[in-house]
């Protein structure tokens, strides 16, 4: 029983460097600030209206993140995405992604298909949007509860570490017609087979995802570098 008269805060209140975070990290998945483009403080302080103290503190979490870098000489920019660093991504998806939902789908509950399900109906809300932002929430709300059900709390950890640039990468795979299937399809066909209990039908789904996204980045990445080579 609760006597302190406190009670447990369930989501903690954004602070203005997570919100500064989110929007930096929402412009760079979106495109708006393109690979190798400068991030200039004054420009970003002007736009954010926020001090420069918060600005560097944001460009050095998305630099751990993967989605910055910092050369000498020239200051933050937007990090290039070459095909093999998006190869080894894919690789650590595969083995993570995959164990994960097979786990699921073996300690599958009422309440955890509820989650699930749930989880994937919001994910079909935001792509049919045009908000990065909310696609990216929502796409890792899915796979949370995934690695929750899996009871994989340290492979998650190392997912959201690589969350901005698998974003990054959906966002471009996204915006082609060359898929197999549609990003949706294949996330129905992960949901229909970890909530029937199948690990086998989930390990499956899993690779057909991969596989298709995997083709389409290489095909992109290898062309770009081969224009800008």
């Amino acid at each position: 029983m609760n006597t302190s008269g406190l009670n447990r805060i369930q989501k903690p209140p954004q602070t203005l460097r997570d919100i500064v975070q989110d929007q930096m990290r929402e412009a760079i998945i979106a495109g708006h600030f393109k690979p190798g483009e400068r991030l200039v403080e004054r420009p970003l302080c002007d736009q954010l209206g926020v001090s420069r103290t918060v600005v560097r503190e944001t460009i050095r979490y998305l630099e751990a993140e993967g989605l910055v870098d910092i050369l000498p000489g020239k200051g933050p920019i937007v990090a290039q995405m070459s095909w093999d660093d998006a190869r080894q991504i894919y690789d650590i998806r595969r083995m993570l992604e995959t164990a994960a939902a097979m786990t699921c789908a073996r300690n599958m509950t009422p309440d955890l298909k509820d989650r699930l399900q749930a989880a994937l109906q919001n994910l079909k809300g935001t792509l049919a949007t045009d908000a990065p932002g909310a696609l990216f929430s929502a796409t890792s709300e899915f796979y949370q509860v995934i690695f929750e059900g899996a009871g994989h709390s340290i492979a998650w950890e190392v997912v959201q570490r690589l969350n901005g640039r698998i974003s990054r990468l959906r966002m471009m795979t996204l915006s082609t017609n060359d898929r197999a299937q549609p990003g949706p399809v294949h996330m129905q066909a992960i949901c229909d087979a970890i909530v029937s209990g199948d690990a086998e039908a989930a390990r499956d789904a899993i690779a057909r995802h991969l596989d298709d996204a995997t083709h389409i980045a290489e095909h992109l990445l290898s062309q770009s570098e081969a224009e800008h080579g």
